[in-house]
């Protein structure tokens, strides 16, 4: 144990009198953070090169028959078919919709698949396959190679990529892109929330619900994207270029 000034006893691994087990602990720490190298890795090996693209989201757990998935394939197929590669989590539900819709377009389908032990399966409808076993890596993929972010209904997963995002533009620790909600009655609800509650108590600025659009329409919400890049200050090749430089992703 170490003293610091509080007087507080602060265990170190280096202290640990039990040899064996601090080697053994020291090892499992290590070979962790190799693991999470390599995804970093070969995520970035495989996907640099693909601009532009955009990620899409949406629960796991909505049937081929839901209204929202054939709305999600044809967002998918309209990005892919524009020169869009395609990001989804790699998973069923509307992470299949988004691979099922690009697989099917011009460019490439891209599933991030995350290993989980229940509810996640690979779908079949993808021309790259990542395979994580952490989420975070998982995260910085769908950020750093993404021109846009198309966020369908979900649940706590699709919510934690889209606050992501939010608070990584917020606080300018990513580079300015399109967040796009599909679904206005779905989304509705936390909208206002965000309005009556966050702004007017100061816990966010007016001007964070800017960073926000809501489309229902597939056709729009492709439109949406090709106008912020050519009505802003960076085109869709220097947003390109800006991928090489993890320092302006992340």
């Amino acid at each position: 144990m170490e003293s610091n000034s509080n007087g507080k006893n602060v265990p170190r691994l280096r202290q640990v009198t039990d040899i064996e087990r601090a080697t053994s602990k020291k090892a499992r720490e290590s070979w962790h953070m190799f693991t999470i190298m390599a995804e970093f890795i070969e995520s970035t090996e495989r996907l640099s090169e693909l601009h532009p693209a955009v990620s899409i989201f949406g629960s796991a757990r909505i049937k081929e028959d839901n209204p929202y998935y054939a709305q999600c394939s044809d967002i998918a197929r309209r990005f892919s078919d524009a020169g869009f590669a395609v990001i989804s989590g790699g998973g069923p539900g509307l992470m299949e919709a988004a691979n099922r819709g690009a697989f099917e377009g011009k460019s490439p389908s891209i599933g991030l698949n995350i290993e989980l032990p229940h509810e996640q399966s690979n779908n079949k409808w993808q021309d790259i396959s990542l395979s994580f076993r952490h989420f975070f890596a998982r995260k910085v993929a769908f950020v750093r190679h993404a021109d846009a972010y198309i966020v369908l209904p979900g649940g706590f997963g699709t919510m934690d990529e889209l606050t992501e995002v939010l608070t990584l533009i917020q606080t300018g620790k990513c580079r300015h892109i399109p967040i796009i909600l599909v679904g206005t009655e779905f989304w509705s609800g936390l909208l206002d929330w965000f309005r009556t509650t966050l702004v007017t108590t100061g816990m966010i600025g007016a001007k964070d619900m800017d960073l926000i659009q809501v489309i229902d329409d597939p056709a729009s919400i492709v439109d949406a994207v090709f106008d912020f890049y050519d009505k802003g200050e960076t085109s869709l090749a220097d947003s390109a270029e800006r991928h090489t430089d993890t320092g302006a992703v992340l």
